[in-house]
């Protein structure tokens, strides 16, 4: 059990997640409980349960026959960590760094759109969250609330633990007043003013890196929601609140679509000769701030982007919503560490569902890990409690890991940590984790 009076705890630059495990045992004596099991098949299912049929199949729907998607799970299954015994953890710390700045965790909240079909807080919650965590938020270019108020949100959360820790002496780390941590996530339009005007509104608002996607130029082909008609910006969502609170965007919308919200700007792919032009642009804007690269699988697309000098990419095939059948995102991430591990910041995404797979990423050489169904589905059960439900319990599993399999430092784990089988080497027969 986590002890509260650790005499190493002064020592430590975050919080002892694993405190909140003791915390949840001791509840019922007080007539508390948690907002509900974070166990993911459990998540899942309530979030199932709780999210509009329209807003389940958003969070859920894989491309094509989810064999993508399966391939993320069975990836992190075939590497299996080697726990080590006699190690004092005592002095166990999640803190890292994330392109020069202290996040209390390896850990954070990837770029998800139109967050209100989840919850009416939208991406605000999340945002909040994120800040009172110590951790990076990454807000999607394809929000439901604009850039300028994710980043008051995230400044706000950040504040409150800011506030908390003064109030409690702690001597905590990344969670100082400005500490609060956040990228903005690009979808390229077409259209150079929309882009630049919203490099500029980032830039302006504290967002430390700018991250494209590149792998979702169109949307993949999603059964369920072909089946129901099912994208928000066609309906109810129209273009995003993101997009027409940006005044060079709603010069593009025809009076019709001003007045009804709608855009149907469908995707425009953009090519490596183009790259040049918008890393030069968000550097100009941004005062040199940090340029990455989402969606990055194969080993030649990392080579080209560390040779033109882009800052660091996040390995990820879009949790498996885009290309059926691709390499699981774990595979792809041992290679590209091979190749440019040396060369440039790797982050990852798809699949991540436990401590353990968080762990599994950090030995196979990703740097950082982006989660984003498990927020999504905590969104959806209880709103921005079920955010930081869902978050408090990954880290306090995380850092429980670290000390009962004998890793006290992130900079412990490495691949001598991992039993790996070949790939092929199927997992049992369990309830779908998507």
């Amino acid at each position: 059990m986590s002890n509260p009076n650790n005499l190493n705890i002064n020592m430590r630059g975050t919080a002892q997640w694993g405190l909140l495990q003791r915390e949840l045992f001791w509840a019922p004596n007080e007539g508390k409980h948690p907002p509900f099991n974070t166990h993911p098949d459990k998540l899942r299912a309530l979030a199932k349960e709780r999210l509009s049929e329209s807003g389940w199949l958003y969070a859920s729907s894989n491309a094509g026959l989810s064999w993508t998607h399966y391939a993320n799970r069975q990836a992190f299954y075939r590497h299996q960590i080697v726990p080590r015994t006699l190690v004092d953890t005592n002095n166990r710390d999640t803190m890292t760094q994330i392109f020069g700045r202290d996040a209390a965790a390896p850990i954070g909240f990837a770029p998800i759109g139109i967050n209100r079909i989840y919850h009416p807080t939208g991406e605000l919650s999340p945002a909040r969250v994120a800040g009172e965590l110590g951790l990076p938020y990454c807000l999607s270019s394809a929000g439901s609330c604009s850039i300028e108020d994710a980043a008051a949100a995230n400044d706000q959360g950040g504040s409150n633990a800011s506030r908390k820790c003064e109030t409690e002496g702690s001597r905590e780390r990344g969670k100082r007043e400005g500490d609060a941590i956040r990228f903005y996530q690009l979808y390229w339009s077409p259209n150079d003013a929309v882009t630049l005007s919203m490099l500029e509104r980032a830039a302006g608002n504290g967002y430390a890196a700018l991250i494209l996607t590149t792998d979702t130029w169109q949307l993949g082909w999603r059964h369920d929601d072909v089946a129901r008609g099912n994208y928000a910006f066609y309906h109810e969502h129209g273009a995003g609140d993101l997009g027409l609170s940006d005044p060079a965007f709603l010069e593009t919308l025809s009076p019709e679509e001003q007045e009804k919200k709608n855009a149907r700007e469908h995707g425009h792919a953009f090519s490596w000769d183009r790259l040049s032009w918008l890393m030069e642009q968000w550097r100009r804007v941004s005062g040199g701030k940090p340029f990455c690269l989402k969606g990055v699988q194969s080993t030649a697309d990392a080579r080209r982007a560390a040779d033109m000098g882009v800052d660091g990419i996040v390995v990820s095939n879009h949790a498996g919503r885009q290309v059926d059948g691709a390499v699981g995102s774990l595979d792809a991430l041992e290679k590209i560490v091979d190749a440019v591990g040396n060369k440039i910041y790797i982050m990852f995404d798809s699949g991540v569902r436990t401590g353990a797979d968080v762990f599994k990423a950090l030995a196979l050489g990703a740097k950082f890990i982006f989660i984003g169904r498990l927020w999504v589905y905590g969104l959806g059960c209880a709103g921005e409690e079920g955010v930081r439900h869902v978050v408090k319990s990954l880290l306090a599993e995380f850092d429980i890991l670290m000390n009962v399999a004998g890793y006290p430092s992130i900079q412990d784990i490495s691949r001598d940590a991992l039993e790996s089988m070949p790939r092929g080497a199927y997992f049992p027969s369990t309830p779908e984790l998507a």
